[in-house]
């Protein structure tokens, strides 16, 4: 082949980091339409860059009942076996991670159950940090849902909507379980449950935050998760960065764990904006 023709060859077949992302967006509506039937596009639109929405999964890593649940021990080194590989033992609900409808149902979905349309939707950032700063219990109404509208039109078709509250930011110290003056209570931002009323009144596939559970620390009887959940749709705890991400126009890819069985699991989860 001649020089010439071997550099069109190559030049025809790269693609620039915005044509892949236009692609990537081309194709994952092209699957949504033919899987659904209906022409609501799954991305938001054509990103750009991506951003990871996942905390660092350490041993350390803050829980809600306070324990340990991730450990990991080396099995076989590279200097004596020239191969690494690590066990691995953990609770499912640890580090950024999905609640299945299984984990508050009989027999809901489980987490490897969970349609893979549903893990890819347009994301709705709700930004509630200043009455978090101010009060621990913060949790986001529907009074904060009308303020996104209000400001960015309506909710768009089968988003997954997300609370910023900047809790994120202590995931390393005592503050992202932030216990009170007894010991116990946990005190910390949530959805508040005529939030999730209101949501389940629209497309909304799940809900997303940025603290250790979807309902607010000091919640006595986990309304959220029991409203929620049974609904069929599911939550992700323990989000991180959402603070890099704009209110609306980004992507959202859920990387499930494919459990059988599992009422949740560590995920990877990365917005395209």
């Amino acid at each position: 082949m001649c020089h010439h023709c071997v550099i069109e060859s190559v030049k025809q077949s790269m693609l620039s980091r915005r044509s892949f992302f236009t692609g990537v967006a081309a194709t994952a509506t092209g699957a949504a339409v033919l899987s659904s039937g209906i022409a609501t596009p799954v991305m938001a639109q054509a990103a750009q860059k991506a951003e990871d929405l996942t905390h660092d999964l350490v041993e350390t890593f803050p829980t809600y009942f306070g324990g340990q649940q991730f450990f990991i021990e080396q099995k076989n080194t590279f200097a004596k076996d020239t191969f690494n590989i690590n066990e691995w033992r953990i609770l499912e609900h640890t580090g950024t991670h999905i609640d299945a409808p299984l984990h508050f149902t009989a027999d809901g979905k489980g987490v490897g159950e969970l349609p893979v349309e549903d893990l890819v939707a347009p994301l709705v950032v709700i930004d509630i940090r200043a009455k978090a700063d101010a009060n621990a219990d913060a949790e986001l109404t529907p009074d904060d849902i009308k303020a996104w509208t209000d400001q960015n039109g309506e909710l768009p078709q089968g988003a997954i909507v997300a609370m910023l509250s900047g809790w994120g930011a202590h995931v390393a110290t005592d503050k992202f379980r932030n216990l009170g003056a007894d010991g116990k209570t946990m005190h910390f931002p949530g959805f508040h449950i005529e939030a999730v009323k209101q949501l389940l009144e629209t497309s909304t596939k799940a809900i997303a935050v940025d603290t250790l559970s979807l309902d607010f620390g000091q919640s006595p009887d986990f309304i959220v998760h029991k409203t929620w959940l049974p609904a069929g749709r599911y939550g992700i705890e323990g989000i991180a960065n959402l603070d890099r991400l704009p209110a609306k126009g980004a992507t959202i890819v859920v990387g499930a764990p494919k459990v059988a069985k599992g009422s949740g699991g560590p995920a990877r989860v990365i917005a395209l904006v």
